[in-house]
């Protein structure tokens, strides 16, 4: 069993009579890299508030590598934080900078210039030391930030939505690096964002959570080809998959759209006439042609082209939209008649309380 970095018991928070965080039991092994991911306002930011200790917990507790940090102050915690702004001192130097914790925790000269440059090193902003932050873009002003927390060689560093405050392609570029930096400190690391994109590239794990509370824990791959229900179905997944209202007609059957579609589903506890919902993501729908049983018929609304793409926003004939992934050097354009089908495989299936059946 691997060591474990951070561990929550029951950890609940409530502001006054407002319960926003509702019991959540998560175990973080050490060394990790876990993404807490979620629409605003389900918690995410106040969980990892708590793990830093900048909010009380109202029950529960934390362990830090087998430490009880509950009630610790946020400097005896062995945690380093990474917020949305930079909050760097403009007035000093990138150097100063990083170096400004060290000399408040009275660390010795030698050390601190030691830590400065081998974090600097790493963040390739060994060039940029002399500079103060209003000279620095925006990427570089977040590689002295997150530098900072490197000096203090903490066990775990906490990423609270570190590249809102970017551009697209300064996004990627700088989910490259601290993944990299992962790659080469190996410490375990906890990052909230509400971007799905960030969560799927950078997480060892995805915690998903909506309310307060955990839907869903696993890996990118887990949480993105079986979801354990329909908020995680239509939370993870960029179009969002298909999520169509539909009714069960047993031994594999579902009716959709007013179509029938087979698949391998057991549907085990399912009653005939149940009503379900079912799940196909964009990608797994495939243009059929001539009459190719199991299809769903529908009329292309819009056609977005994305270069390589097309995605072909539809309407089945009971209303219902439908997305489809289009890959073809021949366009399809708006009120054209499409069969689509997908992959029996890949066809999810939810019950009337949301929760995956397939």
């Amino acid at each position: 069993m691997p060591d474990t970095g951070v561990v929550l018991s029951g950890i609940r928070k409530s502001f006054g009579s407002l319960d926003v965080i509702h019991g959540v039991d998560l175990t973080i092994a050490e060394g990790s890299f876990v993404v807490f991911v979620g629409p605003s306002g389900c918690g995410k930011s106040t969980l990892l508030r708590m793990i830093a200790g900048l909010e009380d917990v109202t029950d529960g507790e934390i362990e830090i590598k087998g430490r009880n940090v509950t009630d610790l102050d946020p400097s005896d915690r062995g945690i380093a934080m990474v917020f949305q702004s930079y909050a760097l001192y403009p007035h000093m130097s990138v150097r100063d900078n990083l170096a400004f914790g060290l000399k408040m925790a009275r660390t010795q000269t030698p050390e601190i210039d030691a830590r400065v440059r081998a974090a600097s090193a790493i963040l390739k902003i060994d060039h940029l030391l002399d500079r103060r932050p209003g000279q620095l873009s925006g990427g570089q002003r977040q590689r002295v930030a997150i530098g900072r927390a490197i000096v203090r060689k903490p066990d775990v560093f906490l990423f609270d939505e570190p590249l809102s405050n970017l551009d697209a392609e300064l996004r990627v570029s700088m989910r490259i690096e601290i993944a990299r930096l992962h790659r080469e400190l190996g410490n375990t690391m906890i990052y909230v964002t509400h971007d799905q994109t960030e969560a799927m590239t950078l997480a060892d794990k995805i915690v998903v959570l909506r309310d307060g509370r955990v839907e869903q824990t696993g890996t990118p791959r887990e949480v993105y080809e079986r979801p354990a229900n329909v908020f995680v179905a239509g939370f993870i997944g960029s179009p969002r998959m298909n999520l169509l209202n539909a009714e069960w007609r047993g031994n594999g059957l579902i009716a959709a759209g007013g179509q029938t579609i087979q698949s391998p589903i057991s549907g085990d506890g399912l009653s005939t006439g149940a009503k379900v919902t079912l799940g196909i993501r964009p990608e797994h729908l495939t243009l059929a042609t001539g009459e190719t049983a199991g299809t769903l018929r529908a009329t292309v609304d819009f056609s977005e082209y994305l270069g390589g793409t097309q995605y072909l926003y539809c309407q089945l004939p009971d209303g219902q939209p439908l997305t489809a992934e289009y890959r073809s050097a021949v366009p399809i354009g708006v009120g054209a008649e499409v069969a689509l089908r997908a992959s029996p495989e890949d066809i999810r299936l939810f019950d009337e309380q949301g929760l995956r059946r397939d």
